[in-house]
């Protein structure tokens, strides 16, 4: 996987998916040995965290408003939720009177395997008959990422902005329109792919000019202007939804 060009980290990731497998099959008796465990994961080195500046923040929030779903970066900017977390929140998770939304659930990556029996010649995921195998939504990842998260009035301001617009493109694709309830929905109302997501973030940046960087980096800038500004690494912890210190400490 290395020689693939794979990170450590997915890697790691991997290895210990099937050493968990694995352990179950020992333990039920289906084999003597856990053949994983002779294998060994390559050593995770802690990469290196650049948020962007206040400045990039700004010229990215400026981009974005020009747009469709901006809210989507502005959430991302200022509160950090994970992708996933963020594009499994639905209209219900927010309540603009108490200015605050629920993190309750996180939609996820797609996997397939061949419809065809595999007899197409491509990867599951081209498939012409490829089927899904994993749900498209599931419950965040841990109990500290179930969580209620305070809203700014000025990013209450944005998504009240961005539920007029909604309503627009939902008037305008009338009996197209998917009643989902997904508070970052595609142009007919069906929850955004983080496939689709990833590509807007990417050129947002090129539009904004600013760095090329990774999605996530947006919720490391969170994290840590928060930390700048002395918020409590416990209160930073329930805001991101951390379970450890590790992610603080770094």
């Amino acid at each position: 996987m290395q020689a693939d060009g794979r990170r450590a980290g997915t890697i790691h990731q991997i290895h210990r998916t099937f050493r968990t497998a694995l352990n179950e099959a020992v333990r039920r008796g289906h084999l003597a040995r856990n053949p994983v465990q002779l294998a060994k994961a390559p050593r995770l080195s802690d990469e290196e965290i650049e948020p962007y500046t206040v400045d990039e923040v700004k010229r990215l929030l400026r981009t974005a408003d020009e747009r469709r779903n901006s809210a989507r970066w502005a959430v991302a900017l200022a509160l950090g939720l994970r992708q996933g977390e963020a594009l499994g929140l639905k209209w219900s998770d927010v309540d603009m009177e108490r200015g605050v939304l629920m993190v309750r659930r996180s939609r996820r990556r797609p996997r397939y395997a061949h419809g065809c029996g595999d007899t197409c010649g491509r990867k599951a995921g081209y498939c012409p008959q490829r089927q899904r195998t994993n749900p498209e939504k599931a419950d965040t990842k841990s109990r500290a990422g179930r969580r209620v998260v305070g809203l700014l009035a000025q990013l209450a301001d944005l998504l009240r902005v961005h539920q007029v617009k909604q309503e627009a493109e939902r008037a305008k694709a009338g009996d197209t329109w998917a009643d989902q309830g997904w508070l970052f929905a595609t142009r007919d109302g069906r929850g955004t792919s983080s496939r689709i997501d990833y590509d807007d973030w990417k050129e947002l940046l090129a539009d904004a000019k600013v760095r090329d960087g990774r999605l996530h980096d947006a919720r490391h800038t969170a994290a840590t202007v928060l930390l700048i500004l002395g918020v409590s690494e416990g209160a930073v912890m329930g805001l991101m939804g951390w379970s450890t210190t590790a992610m603080a400490a770094r």
